[in-house]
């Protein structure tokens, strides 16, 4: 009896030390292959400074299929790391639909609130029904909140893919959310103007998601006649410019400014087209055509010099996006989806963290992108499928052409290039040229710096409705969101070297799934056996049991 006190009060002298060292030293463990539940280096240099309570709501709760319920937990999981690190991170699940509540208000209100719900097919037992999803944060920090969208997925995906690649994005959700809560801006960004660039209604939503990370200003060439050394010692005070769809000449001092920008290290986007096409020309000509025809913007040896070349060419591609028509008149109007393959959806093979894990993007009337050998590294970021066919411009298009079902054999022209990173030190369009004016330390080779080129202005324009400007990318009449958005601002941060973020991205994560078609094939045979065999060894148990009994205590 004394033996077996002293075995007690030992485990319990164990137990109070054991927590003891645990109350003063935590550590947590991940055993899992991937390192899923430990956060990025990254992540923690982010939030190990934060004094002040970051409060997280996660609309992910409710009744939704089985699939989505790991991207809850998995959610969940994250946060927990998040807290365990910093525990000024606190968060709360809640369900948006409970009891009572009208979920069509309830879906209304989040669109409103720019959080697009989802609209989910459930497949159980075989049979089908629907299911509404909000798969949104919001994160808040003294006065300031970040919406969180916490699905990623990509047009074709399964239900398990688009888990997978969203678990695999949400570190870095909430890691930008959480940048953009707790840091102020120190880069600033120039919008081009003075070229016939899009005006600023069909910018404004992308401009809009810049200015949650960045200073922006609209910067214009005009000066360059009378001033061209002040212009562009203005223009190096911004670290980036950004281009979207001029449609008017470049003048060679405008060119030489540009060029000088880029040799002092200044970063460029460019989302420049050489055809003159509108798909608005289609709807408002009464003949439902327009002529697509080559575009001068004098900007050819430009972008020659630094290692590509934009053709005239359009590309048509069997993988593409619908175009929309109305038919009927009056309250009987409809909007339907055609097939329109001047629409490319635009893809990259390549694990960049620029693209890695982003929905295709929308082009419409692209050009094709050669590349060309001149030390520069040049990275294919986007580009159509291998179903693709180029059209030489001068072209007549209308809409008759959704009626003419494409020929798979003419459609041979494989991948095109749509958009291509540059990065390096690129050598001047105006070395061994006469100069269009003088400039004080003129530069023929640049630092190391980057360029993005993207072959369609339109990439980058938001549509109307009466309500407003519609999020990039968004299509209102198929409910689709394209990566445009997302795939311009990794590339923004890209651009800029904000790659701390970027490289969460990188986290490779698999999950396991049931193999649902199995499940439901042979979910008979698995009820059966999961009924009989806790039966079988019951009886088994008592058999021998009731054998052991009777040999011991029945006397022969």
């Amino acid at each position: 009896m004394g033996k077996n006190i002293k075995v007690i009060f030992g485990i319990l002298i164990i137990l109070v030390l054991v927590n003891a060292v645990a109350s003063v030293y935590f550590e947590r463990f991940d055993l899992t292959q991937q390192q899923r539940y430990t956060l990025s280096q990254p992540s923690k240099d982010l939030i190990k400074e934060v004094k002040d309570p970051i409060i997280v709501d996660v609309f992910l709760k409710g009744d939704f299929p089985s699939e989505f319920k790991r991207l809850q937990s998995e959610t969940r999981y994250l946060l927990e790391e998040f807290s365990a690190y910093n525990s000024e991170i606190k968060f709360n699940f809640i369900n948006p639909l409970e009891e009572g509540v009208d979920a069509q208000i309830v879906a209304n209100n989040f669109y409103k609130a720019g959080m697009m719900p989802e609209t989910l097919n459930m497949n159980q037992n075989g049979k089908v029904s629907e299911s509404l999803l909000f798969p949104w944060a919001v994160a808040y920090y003294d006065d300031k909140s970040v919406q969180i969208n916490l699905l990623k997925k990509k047009i074709g995906d399964s239900n398990e893919q688009i888990v997978n690649t969203s678990v695999e994005n949400l570190e870095y959700a909430f890691a930008d959310a959480f940048s953009k809560l707790i840091y102020g801006k120190d880069k600033k960004i120039a919008i081009m103007r003075g070229n016939g660039e899009l005006p600023e209604k069909n910018i404004v939503d992308f401009v809009g998601k810049l200015k949650e990370y960045y200073y922006i200003a609209p910067f214009t060439l005009d000066s360059v006649t009378s001033q061209p050394q002040r212009t562009l010692k203005q223009l190096t005070e911004y670290d980036l410019i950004l281009e979207a769809k001029p449609t008017q000449k470049y003048s060679e001092e405008e060119k030489l400014v540009l060029d000088q920008y880029l040799m002092q290290g200044g970063k460029m986007m460019w989302l420049v087209e050489n055809t003159a096409i509108e798909k608005d020309s289609l709807f408002t000509n009464p003949d439902n055509a327009t002529l697509a025809f080559p575009r001068d913007l004098n900007l050819n040896d430009f972008f020659f010099k630094y290692g590509i070349r934009i053709n005239t060419s359009l590309v048509k591609d069997v993988i593409s996006a619908p175009i929309i028509l109305a038919q009927g008149t009056g309250n009987e109007t409809q909007f339907n989806p055609f097939p329109w393959n001047f629409s490319p959806l635009a893809v990259s093979n390549n694990s960049h963290p620029i693209i890695k894990n982003t929905e295709a993007v929308k082009f419409d009337f692209a050009n094709s992108i050669d590349t060309l050998k001149n030390g520069v590294k040049k990275t294919i970021l986007l580009h159509s499928s291998p179903t693709t066919r180029l059209e030489a411009t001068p072209l007549m298009v209308n809409l008759e052409m959704i009626n003419q079902k494409p020929d798979l054999e003419s459609y041979s022209a494989g991948k095109q290039n749509l958009g291509v990173l540059l990065e390096g030190e690129f050598t001047s369009v105006y070395k061994n040229r006469i100069l269009p004016f003088e400039v004080n330390n003129y530069a023929e080779t640049s630092k190391e710096t980057k360029m993005l080129v993207i072959s369609d202005g339109d990439v980058i324009k938001n549509e109307f409705n009466r309500e407003g400007p519609v999020a990039l990318g968004y299509d209102r009449f198929t409910g689709t969101t394209y990566g445009n958005k997302e795939f311009l601002m990794n590339a923004i941060n890209y651009l800029l070297d904000d790659t701390g973020l970027l490289a969460i991205r990188a986290k490779n994560i698999k999950l396991a799934f049931l193999d649902t078609k199995k499940v439901a094939q042979e979910r008979t045979s698995w009820q059966l056996f999961n009924m009989l065999l806790p039966l079988i060894v019951l009886g088994i148990f008592a058999f021998g049991f009731y054998t052991v009994r009777k040999k011991k205590y029945i006397k022969h």
